[in-house]
């Protein structure tokens, strides 16, 4: 499928779809019938009021639901047009190719280079060699390697918050994954390192489709390509994120973006 953009790009690719998805947490249907197309390379922001369904649908996008007693996912996420929630497809793989980084930074208890190298290990990588070179490039992915080289063997808990965010940032890289879902990766950080996680989101998407979650309107409007704004368990729209915040369609988006409510 071929998605309308800005006017900078006439047509984009769209690497992950959601169509008529419906999230139910034992009789609670806590999103209904979202449909929406993320496109190659680009960050889609999801924002909304707090319990509007954000973060519910975007662990919908990698099966996380699988892993909640209760939830319930119905309809369809198509990553490269094949349906993930298909009977023949592997949940594991599913994150091998989608990774997740969640709000609060949660390191291993371990060093900071077996926190990269943990993923591709327990896929069967044992070359200590490679294992370096994937460490080194993932920490430069996520922007922390000239910060922690001389001491990649001490614990991720020296770091600090924002760091340790950037960690596993790196580690989620370091499997090579297609798409990065991102649950408000900065809501628990200062100023300064929340610019350094948006900053390394800008240069992300180069390489990866991004999805984030953000309760920060400005945030979405610094970071995302393409806006969707729910409430109540509802996508009630999204298309480029300047047409979002400056021509809205919807008169619940407006008095969202406007601060009206929220």
């Amino acid at each position: 499928m071929l998605l309308e953009a800005a006017p900078a790009d006439t047509r984009l690719a769209v690497k992950l779809e959601a169509k008529s998805l419906n999230v139910h947490y034992g009789t609670f249907r806590a999103i209904k019938d979202a449909s929406l197309a993320m496109p190659t390379n680009r960050v889609q922001a999801l924002i909304g009021p707090s319990g509007c369904g954000k973060s519910t649908f975007l662990r919908a996008l990698d099966r996380m639901h699988d892993l909640t007693p209760g939830a319930r996912v119905e309809g369809v996420v198509e990553l490269d047009g094949k349906n993930i929630y298909d009977d023949d497809v592997d949940p594991v793989m599913v994150r091998y190719r989608i990774g997740m980084v969640f709000q609060r930074a949660n390191p291993f208890p371990k060093s900071i280079w077996e926190n990269v190298a943990y993923g591709p290990k327990i896929h069967g990588l044992k070359d200590k060699h490679k294992l370096d070179e994937i460490v080194e490039r993932s920490l430069r992915q996520g922007a922390l390697w000239d910060e922690v080289k001389d001491r990649l063997h001490r614990s991720a808990f020296d770091l600090s918050g924002g760091q340790q965010q950037r960690l596993c940032i790196a580690r989620v890289l370091a499997v090579e994954p297609e798409v990065i879902l991102m649950d408000e990766p900065a809501s628990a950080l200062d100023p300064i390192a929340t610019a350094k996680i948006e900053d390394l989101i800008g240069d992300l998407k180069k390489n990866y489709t991004v999805v984030i979650v953000t309760h920060s309107m400005q945030q979405a409007a610094r970071i995302s390509d393409f806006c969707a704004f729910f409430h109540l368990g509802e996508l009630i729209e999204s298309g480029p994120t300047n047409q979002v915040f400056t021509r809205p369609k919807d008169a619940r988006t407006e008095d969202y973006i406007t601060g009206r409510f929220g």
